[in-house]
């Protein structure tokens, strides 16, 4: 009998289950299972679907199975006995469907309250470091909606690796370094000048960099409209570049103000990231780009240093006609020190869909120069993402035409759900604290902004609107935290210690609305599972409502309190309460008790 664990992947367990029936019934096959969750619940929870292509590669062969049911009867005769299994079936043409056993079940959800969900995290990725590089905005520039979605998705990426033990560089490949230096630091120069000549002080000042988006707009357009200014800012450049001293001061007091901004608005998202800009790697450049020459990898075309990488139509420039670098130079310098320095496993980089050929050719540079191999190794991947479009299905701007500001936006979403707090517990008749209206709306306003964004599949456009995604019903982060709200009020209402309850009372699944919660909810580790393979925070907030529904379905259903079943059946309460919050905390979206 092979007892299985109370904890981790049902799917992958019932997966090992199924390796060992094919390896005993066709060892030389060389296949693995193939197990999926059930389209009808009706014919069983899980089903292994290997008999017909098994069959295929079987035909012709010495004593073949005669029909696909042959190979699937085979499958069945050579699984081991175990206790995760109750019963099995056969379906169409050899289709296997498989019913979990419901004790099974039971200790699993017993044991996310006594052992905790730390062992129901996705297994192989514990030690491994990761490298996510994501938000990147740029500096003297605000954060806008378009950096919404890199920080969020990043941020998600993030979490999930740390909850199964990754080490994980949390990296902000900041845009701080570059041509647009050159006319920030003349125009600083310019009005120190204009100020000195009034008869002000001769010294930087605050001010001079206290309004970021007016300093760049200001410098863009003198740039755009005056060659004498130009020329003087592209001179401006290369001495920042020689290392001059006042121009670095300068640049870091740019930098610094940014810092700030940036920070701000991390901190009200609950966003963690290390600062590592793109004038971290300035260094390394010539160092990357003369050991791609000299081997061979890079070649001279037209006057530039260029990488042709097989099956892209356009090479990776890594060095410019004129000497200068760009930021392929610069992504490659930073591939190069996080494979070598920072000894990644893995490196992921979340940036928009528009950028997938840059990468596809910065991976296939790397590829060509030795520094990642195709069966072994570290991993690299792209995290594309689309659009945000307004109501309107165009990109989404301000009336003006720019970019809508990132802290405008959550403003305007923690406004909306403070006034709808306040009506409610008014409408209640309860006290109006501020202090609670202000955390609760904070919660929900920023809460529901990531979640409109995670719930979409990453690579599509969605549309941005505030009316939707704080929408007490449905499908939104506001209706997950109401939900949740309830659940939690359910285990108050009990009055018992449901972890000690936990400690001394078995889970008993008997009612089907019990048993199809009970199933959903040992799903967790599958979900994240998923969410990894796809990179996808998708497959986290369809876990998550499809758990709301399912609970909602088992209360209408199951009379929790004051019920025979009472203390089992708070203790499937507080497992759906647990599980929703690690959802949440995966999300970034921080739970509320009470409403």
């Amino acid at each position: 009998m092979v007892h299985t664990k109370d904890h981790g992947s049902v799917r992958a367990e019932v997966a090992d289950l199924f390796r060992s029936a094919l390896n005993t019934a066709y060892p030389n096959a060389g296949i693995e299972p193939v197990v999926a969750a059930c389209n009808n619940a009706k014919n069983g929870d899980y089903q292994c679907n290997n008999a017909m292509a098994l069959f295929g590669k079987l035909k012709g062969t010495e004593n073949a199975p005669k029909a696909p049911r042959d190979v699937a009867n085979a499958i069945l005769a050579a699984l081991p006995a175990n206790d995760l299994i109750s019963e099995t079936s056969l379906a169409g043409p050899g289709f296997i469907n498989i019913r979990l056993n419901k004790d099974a079940l039971a200790r699993r959800v017993g044991s996310m309250l006594t052992d905790g969900l730390a062992k129901f995290a996705p297994e192989g990725h514990a030690g491994k470091k990761v490298v996510i590089d994501f938000s990147s905005p740029n500096v003297a520039k605000e954060m806008h909606v378009g950096h919404l979605r890199s920080t969020i998705i990043g941020d998600t990426l993030c979490r999930v690796f740390e909850y199964c033990g990754s080490d994980v560089l949390r990296l902000n490949h900041v845009g701080d370094w570059g041509t647009q230096f050159g006319m920030l630091i003349e125009h600083m120069a310019d009005t120190r000048k204009a100020r000195v000549a009034a008869g002000g002080e001769d010294a930087d000042k605050d001010e001079d960099v206290a309004d970021l988006q007016e300093l760049y707009r200001a410098a863009k357009k003198r740039f755009d409209e005056e060659e004498e200014f130009k020329t003087r800012a592209r001179e401006a450049v290369t001495r920042l570049q020689s290392g001059d001293a006042t121009s670095l001061a300068s640049w870091q007091r740019i930098c610094a103000a940014s810092r700030r901004e940036f920070e701000a608005l991390y901190t009200r998202l609950g966003v963690t990231l290390q600062e590592r800009g793109e004038s971290f790697y300035n260094p390394m450049l010539k160092g990357i780009v003369d050991g791609l020459k000299e081997t061979g990898v890079a070649t001279i075309d037209d006057g530039a240093t260029c990488v042709f990488v097989e099956g892209q139509s356009v090479p990776l420039i890594v060095q410019k006609s004129d000497g200068g670098f760009g930021y392929a130079s610069t992504d490659m310098a930073a591939l190069h020190h996080r494979l070598n320095e920072e000894k990644a496993d893995w490196i992921i980089y979340v940036t928009d869909v528009g950028q997938s050929q840059h990468f596809e050719l910065v991976f296939g540079a790397a590829k060509k120069a030795g520094w990642l191999k195709e069966a072994a190794g570290p991993k690299v991947s792209h995290v594309g993402f689309g659009l945000v479009l307004g109501e309107d299905g165009k990109r989404f701007r301000t009336r003006s035409g720019d970019l809508v500001r990132l802290v405008e936006l959550l403003d305007e979403a923690k406004s909306r759900c403070a006034a709808t707090i306040r009506e409610r517990r008014q409408e209640a008749g309860e006290e109006i604290v501020e202090a609670e209206v202000e955390e609760a709306a904070c919660a929900m306003g920023y809460g529901a902004v990531k979640y409109a964004d995670l719930k979409n599949h990453r690579t599509t456009n969605y549309k941005f609107s505030f009316d939707d995604m704080l929408n007490l019903k449905g499908n939104t982060a506001v209706y997950l935290l109401y939900a949740h709200a309830r659940i939690a009020g359910i285990v108050r209402k009990g009055g018992k210690d449901v972890y000690a309850l936990a400690a001394s009372t078995p889970v008993t699944l008997e009612h089907p609305k019990e048993l199809e919660l009970a199933l959903h909810l040992t799903k967790l580790p599958e979900a994240l599972e998923d969410a990894i393979e796809e990179l996808a925070p998708n497959r986290i907030t369809d876990y998550l409502y499809d758990l709301s529904e399912k609970f909602n379905s088992f209360y209408v259903d199951c009379k929790v309190l004051g019920s025979e079943q009472e203390a089992s059946r708070l203790l499937l309460v507080e497992a759906t309460a647990v599980v929703m919050r690690k959802c949440f905390e995966l999300l970034g979206i921080k739970p509320l008790y009470r409403i």
